[in-house]
């Protein structure tokens, strides 16, 4: 389990490494397996990648946007940080790098909120990438940090310029958090971490409700033991059973949002209303997972 406590940066520098330092390609450990899902090809790196971008895209603000009723983005180019809006205060999902608290505020405040105004703090999962601003933003709004329990020791362990990580509520499988009638419930999905925690609520949009799902990450490490295995399969099962028109994901290529963003038009369909689209994203990791899995019992003397 060691290897699934390092964030998704660390990975991509390990992949940057090899694709620029002047090894031969013989020298390169292979790019593999490959898997084409709905008529794209992936690999491990080109997933790497698609989901971390370069420095400056892990750090420079997307513009901030509503997705559906009381659901806006208020993250970078490729780390997604998420403010879901009520009349008794804020709750804010993934503060990302602890560099990137004060573009999240900025883009809080251009949306017309106050970044004072978050009450409660959650997370997607365990990584730097998506959680080690945490203690960063609980100074700045005194905000509620809630974790599922499952995660916990990993985020403890991230502590930016040796700040204890804080944790003030921990939350089991099926929990909900209720502000200003705002409902979110916390689905363990574990597999990429111990606690990786999908989110789900309904907001209204349109007159109508719309089922909102903020997927955490569903990539397996490199090496797939039993016990991984074991919960990506119920992770998988689980979230195809969860309602879904509004899907999200703690990177914003998990959704396409760059695309979605290009086309909201006023008077046009919202693009982030996409159900059909729902599962790409589980689509695509599962298909990984089983052919990795196919290529270490390949392996195998």
């Amino acid at each position: 389990m060691a290897s699934m406590q390092f964030g998704c940066a660390a990975l991509l520098s390990t992949v940057m490494l090899i694709v620029h330092s002047p090894v031969t390609l013989a020298q390169a450990p292979p790019d593999q397996p490959a898997v084409t899902v709905r008529g794209q090809t992936y690999t491990p790196r080109s997933i790497l990648s698609r989901n971390m971008g370069t420095d400056e895209d892990q750090t420079t603000a997307f513009p901030p946007h509503k997705i559906a009723g009381n659901v806006y983005y208020v993250g970078t180019r490729t780390l997604s940080s998420f403010l879901v809006t009520t009349p008794a205060g804020h709750i804010l999902i993934n503060s990302t790098y602890e560099r990137n608290v004060r573009t999240i505020e900025t883009s809080v405040t251009q949306l017309g909120f106050k970044f004072s105004d978050i009450k409660i703090l959650l997370g997607t999962h365990a990584h730097g990438d998506h959680q080690e601003g945490d203690a960063l933003v609980k100074e700045l709004t005194g905000a509620q940090v809630m974790a599922m329990a499952e995660d916990v020791p990993a985020l403890e362990a991230i502590k930016p310029n040796d700040k204890v990580h804080p944790i003030d509520r921990m939350l089991r499988d099926g929990e909900s958090i209720t502000l200003g009638g705002t409902t979110l419930v916390a689905h363990l999905t574990a597999g990429h971490t111990r606690g990786c925690t999908t989110w789900t609520m309904t907001t209204q949009e349109g007159g109508k409700d719309v089922n909102v799902v903020f997927a955490c990450s569903y990539r397996s490490p490199a090496t797939v033991t039993p016990g991984i295995e074991s919960e990506l399969n119920r992770t998988f099962k689980v979230i195809r059973s969860l309602p879904c028109d509004v899907p999200l994901g703690d990177h914003p290529a998990q959704y396409n949002m760059a695309a979605k963003y290009a086309r909201v038009k006023p008077g046009a369909p919202n693009p982030f209303i996409d159900p059909a689209n729902c599962w790409v994203e589980a689509e695509i990791q599962e298909a990984m997972l089983r052919a990795q899995l196919k290529l270490q019992q390949g392996a195998k003397p």
